[in-house]
């Protein structure tokens, strides 16, 4: 079968490859492959800047935002054949830590775990894959098309139960939320905003193309410019660009007893001139919160999974902006300036 792969930390070194069919040590679920997105990760991963291959292999398979069709699974696991399913991307580590047993792997505590196309485990840019059933999600039918966008999204779902559970610690009523960046997690994280029936405000730097359009059918509000200039103060800030600058702008921007969810990972090496004093006092005297976030477990799987049932359809689809066959996927590795999401559709 035709997988794409990798050789981690050589960049140019992706191709597309034959290899063998998926060992049955890999799961008893055989799932074949209908869509796999593309993001930053697959790309930093081909550009050579990390990413791990499997224990004995030279090579990686790459991709871990899935959406298949179970073509065999064992009874009693909760799948059929014809189901549409979506891979885990993580998988707890074999020790395992406290939070892996209690099956919060993405809270791992000792950097064991291994991830689909990323760390240690082959990845779902290929025709097929096995899987164990405890790691992987069964979708709807009516996101036949748009399904591909359930990791993202669970990653988005896992912040916002993290934004939930540090509201909880007092009596507070969000009404304003700030979302920095208008990519595919920015615009997910103002969906589930919207769901939640919250004033969602989204900044980024483009004036025209897709993007705009995006927020405006959500029923939010578009801004560019400046982190100050967006909108009225922020309960919940969800910053999803990683520009180091971005990050402490939107600090403070956080209303009292706010809420600064940071979900892009900035690059190293860059430095910044910041009063440290300052931020520390406004973060202690405003009661704010600072914090980080990354991967999701089942849980936020499932939550994603009912997020986007309860979307509209005609939006998920355009927020996949672009559709490349098996045999174009280098096309689908080299970002467009329109570019939201981009899948590699292997039904095409």
């Amino acid at each position: 079968m035709q997988a794409i792969t990798v050789l981690p930390g050589q960049a140019g070194s992706a191709h597309l490859d034959e290899i063998a069919e998926p060992p049955p040590e890999e799961g008893p679920v055989l799932v074949e492959t209908l869509a796999v997105g593309v993001c930053g990760t697959d790309l930093e991963i081909a550009n050579g800047e990390y990413g791990w291959a499997p224990l004995g292999h030279r090579r990686l398979v790459l991709g871990h935002e899935s959406l298949g069709r179970v073509v065999q699974a064992p009874e009693g696991g909760g799948l059929e054949p014809g189901d549409l399913a979506v891979g885990i991307v993580r998988q707890p580590d074999p020790v395992p830590c406290e939070s892996c047993a209690a099956g919060e792997w993405d809270m791992c505590r000792n950097g064991r775990y291994t991830e689909h196309g990323i760390k240690e485990l082959d990845g779902f840019m290929r025709q097929r894959y096995r899987i164990h059933p405890d790691y992987v999600v069964k979708v709807d039918p009516s996101l036949t098309r748009t399904g591909v966008l359930l990791e993202p999204t669970s990653v988005v779902a896992k912040a916002w139960e993290q934004i939930d559970r540090i509201a909880s610690r007092a009596v507070w009523r969000p009404r304003v939320v700030l979302v920095t960046g208008a990519g595919p997690i920015g615009l997910l994280a103002a969906l589930l905003a919207v769901q939640r029936g919250l004033e969602v405000h989204v900044l980024d730097r483009v004036t025209s193309g897709p993007k705009p359009k995006l927020v405006a059918g959500l029923g939010a509000t578009y801004h560019t410019g400046t982190v100050a200039d967006a909108g009225p103060r922020a309960d919940i800030v969800v910053e999803c660009t990683g520009v180091g600058q971005l990050v402490f702008d939107a600090m403070d921007k956080a209303a009292p007893d706010g809420i600064v969810c940071l979900s892009g990972v900035s690059p190293a090496g860059r430095t910044l001139t910041i009063d440290a004093g300052a931020l520390n006092r406004e973060l202690v005297l405003q009661n704010d919160v600072v914090f980080g976030t990354v991967n999701a477990n089942r849980r936020h799987y499932e939550a994603a999974a009912a997020a986007l049932v309860g979307a509209d359809e005609a939006w998920l689809e355009r927020l996949i902006t672009r559709r490349v066959g098996l045999a174009e996927w280098a096309e689908g590795m080299q970002r467009r300036p329109d570019d939201v999401k981009t899948v590699i559709d292997f039904t095409l």
